[in-house]
């Protein structure tokens, strides 16, 4: 099944893979860079999407994932208040150097680098969430508690 899928595609399934997931990458003929994309290309609601979005810490330079659900814009105040973290924006040579995909592709996991990931808590009340997959054709379905284990990320209300 990997073979068909293309090389970003087919790294992130690889990944869950030897983690251990069950879970399949999926190409889609439809985009899903965007959150709105994505429900529309699997049929889902635009709050299922699970958006991966990169920030750097100001402090230390390093890279912070936000693993977001695909209404939500995310408090970075709120953030610094409960993590000491204050985020800054990054551009698209930084996403991909920090985790390997281009910005409309980022995965949760399985990046070039291990990230310091954050969980937006809204995500935990669906049954089933996808996230992108390497590419902005590719997804996978997952559970909250899939995301949480795959990440070790950590739930936070971070949402404006």
């Amino acid at each position: 099944m990997t073979s068909n899928l293309k090389e970003s595609a087919k790294r992130v399934q690889d990944y869950l893979t030897k983690k251990g997931f069950s879970l399949d990458v999926k190409e889609l003929a439809t985009s899903t860079r965007t959150a709105r994309e994505a429900a529309d290309s699997i049929g889902c609601k635009v709050e299922q999407i699970a958006k991966s979005l990169v920030f750097k810490d100001q402090e230390t330079e390093s890279p912070v994932l936000i693993v977001a659900s695909g209404t939500n814009r995310v408090d970075t105040g709120k953030v610094e208040a409960v993590t000491g973290i204050r985020l800054g924006r990054v551009g698209g040579d930084y996403v991909k150097k920090e985790t390997g995909f281009g910005i409309g592709g980022i995965p949760p996991a399985g990046h070039t680098t291990r990230l310091r990931t954050l969980l937006d808590q809204d995500l935990k009340q669906y049954d089933v969430i996808w996230a992108a997959a390497g590419t902005p054709f590719a997804v996978f379905r997952l559970t909250p508690s899939d995301l949480e284990t795959l990440t070790q990320g950590r739930w936070l209300d971070l949402s404006e």
